[in-house]
């Protein structure tokens, strides 16, 4: 009876917890909420000004007693009171619109593939606090896998790629598991790390992350391109202290992102090498799917289909496959059920 009772008053939803983003499915609507996982707080008086795209105007501009931070680190909890208070701020801003005063929706939260029970059980319990009545996990790339159709439930090889701001995902699915995975902490925010020791190293200058972000989203590619564009960084000169901007070109982003895209290669090689033959044939012909914002990259799937000799195909959403999988696991509980996994909440 109360669980009929919630239903109405509350709307499902499915949330794609990640380091750099957090989206938000509704049942019913789609998504609803794309906004950075950021939150401002002020550390005087502990109070939170401001979560989403309000807290990400603040990073790097802010005070010594307010600082604007990221609540996850590749792709986990890191600050666990924090993760709450987002979550709460997400759920109630979803029901903003409802008669509800006190939603408790079912939540389906996708979550990085090989992570520890400690870290699901965080994220389980964070929601539970955060206002909902029922938490359901599910993997990344699974997530990501049905978000971007692939038949994940029958007895063919589908193998995905979901490159994120903290993890990359590697896995290969057959009849609703996974088959064979890599799960690595190099993705986005590494190969905005990477352009920021780049600029630091070899031209003497100070750059942020929202910078290094920039440039690698402007002019940044996994492979030569025709034209070597160019883009200005503004930061601080290592050896006058003074404001200085330089010119970087995409030559040179890509020299600073190599060891990461290096590492990511690596890690869909080696998944390809531990799948079974049968598989792996099922691979070849339909070809592997690349996801998350770092699909995104010009010329990856270039990248990667020369380095794998197979098919790259990147989804129409990349940035939506896993809160869309998300999605689509809550519309289909009873369904898909055994994509999803066990709870550390006894």
């Amino acid at each position: 009876m109360l669980e009929l009772f919630f239903g109405r008053l509350s709307h499902d939803i499915g949330i794609d917890l990640g380091t750099c983003n957090t989206l938000v499915y509704v049942r019913g609507k789609g998504v609803v909420v794309n906004e950075p996982s950021v939150v401002a707080i002020n550390l005087k008086t502990k109070d939170i000004l401001a979560i989403g795209n309000e807290a990400k105007k603040m990073v790097g501009k802010t005070p010594a007693h307010i600082v604007a931070i990221r609540p996850l680190v590749d792709g986990v909890i890191s600050d666990y009171e924090t993760t709450e208070q987002m979550l709460t701020y997400f759920i109630k801003r979803v029901h903003r619109k409802t008669f509800s005063l006190l939603p408790r929706p079912r939540v389906v939260i996708g979550i990085p593939y090989g992570v520890t029970e400690v870290e699901r059980r965080a994220v389980e319990e964070a929601a539970i606090n955060a206002g909902a009545r029922e938490v359901y996990l599910i993997e990344e790339p699974m997530a990501a896998a049905i978000g971007s159709r692939l038949a994940v439930q029958q007895a063919e090889g589908s193998m995905i790629v979901d490159i994120g701001g903290g993890t990359t995902e590697v896995a290969v699915i057959s009849m609703g598991g996974i088959v064979a995975s890599r799960s690595l902490r190099i993705a986005g925010d590494e190969m905005n790390q990477d352009i920021i020791d780049y600029a630091r190293d070899k031209m003497n200058l100070l750059i942020g992350d929202r910078t290094a972000e920039e440039a690698k989203i402007a002019i940044g590619s996994a492979v030569a391109v025709n034209k070597n564009e160019e883009m200005i960084i503004r930061g601080r000169d290592m050896i006058t202290g003074m404001p200085k901007e330089q010119i970087i070109t995409s030559d040179q982003v890509r020299e600073a992102i190599a060891k990461s895209l290096f590492a990511i290669v690596s890690a869909v090689k080696a998944t390809i090498e531990e799948t079974p033959p049968e598989l792996v044939a099922d691979i070849m012909k339909r070809g592997i799917v690349l996801a998350g914002g770092g699909a995104m990259l010009k010329g990856l799937d270039v990248l990667l289909q020369k380095a794998t000799e197979t098919k790259f195909v990147i989804a129409d959403d990349p940035m939506g496959g896993v809160v869309r999988g998300c999605g689509i696991v809550l519309e289909s509980l009873k369904e898909l059920k055994e994509v999803l996994l066990p709870s550390e909440i006894r």
